[in-house]
Formats: structure tokens, C-alpha cells, sequence
């Protein structure tokens, strides 16, 4: 058994499919395969059950696949940190998020980060939702995931950094445009511009809606806020979405406007990582500034 073995194995879990794997490594799928079985013949059990489309890890590959998982994500920890002291203030911090995150959470640290740490490269890798981020930040290199914080994750610690209220977002001239305030009542019936089912906002506000039980109507569905955000300032329709950083304030004059709904939730984001007391001091870093500037964001929106 090898560690190369063990990282075949718990891609071969993830992706659920040894023909992935062998092109992802640029290698024959009888290659994986052959890891796969001398994993088999030291372990004593069987640790996939084929299926019609692909494999599946039984029992005993779960419990192998978790440890095997948690163990090199410890080592890959270990050697970043190792090669941040060897190198001095120099490195890597490795993000994952969406698309549109960095713009509306992270410009302005990146600008104080970087001043206080010219050597260091930030690299961003984007992900269509949180549950991709989760699944990046456990499989790869990546430090630190930004997330829709929600319920426990497997092998993953989270950490809210700001809270956000929900806003309609309107076009200027709309009859609700001057409003101070949107009741969920309001909401009934209402053509919205919704966000995707699948991603961890959409889904949380699909749940807050039967709770209070809104049915509001849907004219059309995007993948992000910001575009949610353009149809609605191009009068393509109303919007229910977070108050990102960057947004008209209530009462704001232009062209897009945005009105409180104090009855929904607020949605949480923030941080994600495998460990944080592994993780390296630049990572940290990173984290704190970012965590730092959406602070200072929420105090001047009165949040």
C-alpha cells in the first residue's frame, strides 16, 4: 500500500467512476484498477461494488476512503506549512468559491493583503455552489473555501463571517421602489427572478418561503446573484436576494433599487477549511483580512 494507492482510491470514490480518474492522472484504467485491488488484497475486503454506471465504495471503502482522505489532507497541510517557513513571507494561499464572490466580499482585502505580503500569490479557483467548494476544499490543495455556511460537513470546519439580509431588488420607477420595508404577504404571487433550487441560497430561501409560507410566482431562473441583480435593474422582473456588499443601500437613489424583507432570515457566509488550527499562517492571514474588511462593510451598511 502506497500513499499514491490511497489518493487513487479516495478519487476513485469521489468521482465514482475508474475511467475519470484514469483521465484525469493521464493513465490506463486498468492502471487504477491495479491499485484499487492490491488496496483489496492488503485490507482483506472488497472496497468498490460495481454498478451499471460506475462504483461505489462498499462499507469498509468508506471507512477507508474517510481516513485515507483525512490523512493526506493532513500531510498536504503539513508540507505547505513547512514550506512557508522555509521560504519566509512567500507562498501560495489557495482559495475556492463562486463566481461572483470575490468581487462583492474580497476586493478590498485582496488590495491590504497584498501590500502586506507582496510575495505572496493568491489563487482562486471557482465553484457553481457551496457543495462544489466543499468537495474542492477536501479533494485538492486548496486552504480556505468562502461558503454559504449551513449544516455540519464531514471533514470540513466553518465559520460564519458576516450575516446578510435578504432585499428585493427592484428597477427605479417600480411601484415598490420607494417602499421602506417588504412584507412576506407582499411576496405572494409575485413574478420573481429565482435562484437556483440546487445552490445553498436558492435552497435556503425556497425553505424560508414554505415556512411563511410564500408562494411566490417565477418568470425566470439564473445561476448567481448578480445576474438576478441585472434583470432586476433592467426591469426584467423582482428579485429576492442577499445584500452583498456593493449594493444601493435601502432608500438609495439609481437605477437599481433595493428594499429590506425583515421577515427572512438572514443568510450566513463565511469560511471553510479541513482544520483551521492547520492551517498555514498565511492562510490565516488571508482569512482574517478578508473577515476584517466584511466587518467594516456591514458596520458602514448599519448591518
Amino acid at each position: 500500500m502506497t500513499l499514491e494507492d490511497l489518493r487513487v482510491f479516495v478519487a476513485v470514490c469521489r468521482a465514482g467512476s475508474l475511467s475519470a480518474v484514469a483521465r484525469d492522472l493521464s493513465c490506463t484504467q486498468s492502471a487504477v484498477s491495479q491499485r484499487v485491488r492490491r488496496l483489496e488484497r492488503e485490507a482483506g475486503v472488497s472496497l468498490l461494488e460495481r454498478q451499471p454506471r460506475g462504483v461505489v465504495p462498499t462499507a469498509a471503502g468508506r471507512i477507508l476512503c474517510d481516513a485515507a482522505a483525512e490523512g493526506i489532507a493532513g500531510l498536504e497541510l503539513a508540507l505547505r506549512r513547512i514550506r512557508d517557513l522555509a521560504s519566509g513571507d512567500s507562498g501560495a494561499v489557495r482559495v475556492t468559491t463562486g463566481g461572483t464572490t470575490v468581487r462583492h466580499f474580497m476586493a478590498e482585502a485582496i488590495v491590504v493583503f497584498r501590500r502586506r505580503h507582496p510575495r505572496v500569490s493568491l489563487e482562486f479557483r471557482t465553484e457553481t455552489s457551496s457543495r462544489g467548494c466543499f468537495d474542492a476544499l477536501l479533494s485538492s490543495d486548496l486552504d480556505l473555501a468562502w461558503v454559504t455556511i449551513g449544516g455540519p460537513e464531514r471533514g470540513i470546519e466553518q465559520r460564519p463571517v458576516v450575516d446578510l439580509p435578504w432585499v428585493l431588488a427592484v428597477r427605479a420607477g417600480d411601484p415598490l421602489a420607494d417602499r421602506t420595508r417588504i412584507d412576506v404577504a407582499d411576496l405572494t404571487g409575485m413574478p420573481l427572478v429565482r435562484l437556483p433550487p440546487n445552490s445553498t441560497s436558492g435552497g435556503r430561501l425556497d425553505a424560508a418561503f414554505a415556512e411563511l409560507g410564500v408562494r411566490a410566482g417565477s418568470n425566470t431562473s439564473v445561476a448567481d446573484w448578480d445576474t438576478a441583480l441585472l434583470l432586476a435593474e433592467l426591469g426584467l422582473g423582482h428579485a429576492v436576494v442577499p445584500a452583498v456588499p456593493g449594493l444601493p443601500a435601502p432608500g438609495t437613489a439609481g437605477a437599481l433599487r433595493t428594499v429590506p424583507i425583515p421577515a427572512l432570515p438572514p443568510l450566513s457566509v463565511g469560511w471553510a477549511v479541513r482544520r483551521w488550527d492547520a492551517l498555514p499562517p498565511l492562510a490565516r492571514a488571508f482569512a482574517d483580512t478578508v473577515a476584517t474588511s466584511c466587518a467594516r462593510a456591514a458596520a458602514a451598511a448599519g448591518r
